[in-house]
């Protein structure tokens, strides 16, 4: 595809952003491009909101995968485009729009002669807050089509257009979602000994857990706990009986991780003993493992890459990114990286506003690598 259809493309993706297993618009736009693209020997597959795309191999040996992530995330946009989002409070601010509209382009490319492998083009729902990909392999929506090794990009507004990075092994953290609920015993601000003050009680709880990454955490290992909400209180004058704090941890180990959640547990009750509260903690993992790059495929991948005219590679540090490709690298050995799109606002950011040039060099140059496998034994 040339430069103008993938902006096309990108731009309509962009206008409707939806969250996770809601994306029916989305579904319904990239089934429309894919039906232009389709030939003979191309199969489509539903799963929710999610798309399979089968390119069958003239005498296949195995079945090459290539994962897009399709929802966006409850943000507001404050790029003021023409193109940007018509949903309220919803923007694709990760930047799926592009690896959608990529996943399109190298489908086009890959499928414009018949390939002698196998390809999936997996279009995936709710990256952000389900787990597609967990979901969609524990329910059998692969079925025969479950790919041999599995690869996927996502973009980095930091590195330049041109830029590609990534790393043997851990690539990006395994994350868990923390929330929890204190509850005491509410009273008049003049009068704190008749009271259970549950801010206080919330407060010394986010200042111990900052002590598991520091003392409890393989430094070598890394990770990070952030609570990122605070609720509690009505007014300057009543000591709150409730408060409630969300957050995050992130750790480039599962094993961390675990260790992660059980001290986050201990903790709260050690704080409603101290406190003489009730203390509930939902600690949310799902499938959100580390991703972990395949050594054998990340090393063919890192060798063609900096070997390709027009590409500067570079090897990445790890993150703690959290990625549901994590999940399908668990069960199919593959690889993940990251793809220069030069915005000066960072993921996640209501004002992120990646550089399209990115999508036809992605298409050439990933293209071309995806299409190197198929000629080797």
């Amino acid at each position: 595809m040339i430069q103008e259809r993938l902006s096309e493309i990108r731009r309509a993706l962009h206008r409707i952003p939806e969250i996770g297993l809601e994306e029916v618009k989305t579904q319904r736009c990239l089934l429309e491009e894919i039906e232009g693209i389709k030939k003979e020997y191309i199969e489509i597959k539903s799963w929710q909101t999610g798309i399979l795309v089968f390119v069958y191999g003239s005498d296949p040996e195995k079945t090459i995968g290539w994962r897009a992530d399709i929802d966006g995330l409850p943000i507001t946009e404050e790029v003021y485009s023409d193109f940007r989002s018509t949903h309220e409070g919803k923007m694709h601010a990760c930047g799926h729009d592009f690896h959608m509209t990529i996943g399109l382009g190298l489908l086009e490319k890959i499928s414009s002669n018949q390939p002698k492998n196998n390809y999936l083009f997996l279009f995936q729902p709710a990256e952000e807050n389900e787990a597609g990909g967990m979901l969609m392999y524990e329910q059998g929506a692969f079925g025969d089509w479950l790919p041999d090794e599995f690869y996927a990009l996502h973009v980095n507004p930091d590195l330049p257009v041109g830029k590609i990075t990534t790393r043997k092994g851990t690539l990006f953290a395994a994350t868990c979602e923390v929330r929890v609920h204190f509850k005491g015993k509410g009273g008049h601000a003049a009068f704190p000994h008749e009271s259970n003050d549950m801010i206080i009680a919330a407060t010394s709880f986010i200042q111990q857990a900052q002590t598991i990454i520091s003392r409890n955490v393989n430094p070598v290992d890394g990770g990070v706990i952030t609570f990122g909400t605070f609720n509690a209180g009505t007014t300057n004058n009543v000591i709150t009986g409730e408060a409630k704090i969300s957050g995050t941890i992130r750790t480039l180990s599962e094993a961390s991780n675990q260790l992660t959640q059980r001290r986050i547990r201990e903790l709260a009750q050690g704080i409603g003993q101290s406190f003489n509260c009730e203390v509930e903690v939902t600690l949310d993992q799902k499938g959100y493992v580390p991703v972990v790059n395949d050594q054998n495929i990340t090393e063919q991948f890192i060798e063609f890459m900096k070997n390709k005219q027009g590409v500067a590679f570079e090897n990445a540090p790890a993150a703690m990114t959290g990625e549901d490709f994590g999940y399908l690298l668990s069960k199919v050995p593959g690889t993940m990286f990251w793809l220069g799109v030069e915005s000066p606002f960072g993921l996640h950011s209501e004002k992120f506003n990646p550089n399209e040039d990115a999508l036809t060099f992605a298409v050439e140059h990933v293209g071309d690598f995806l299409q190197s496998l198929d000629l080797k034994k």
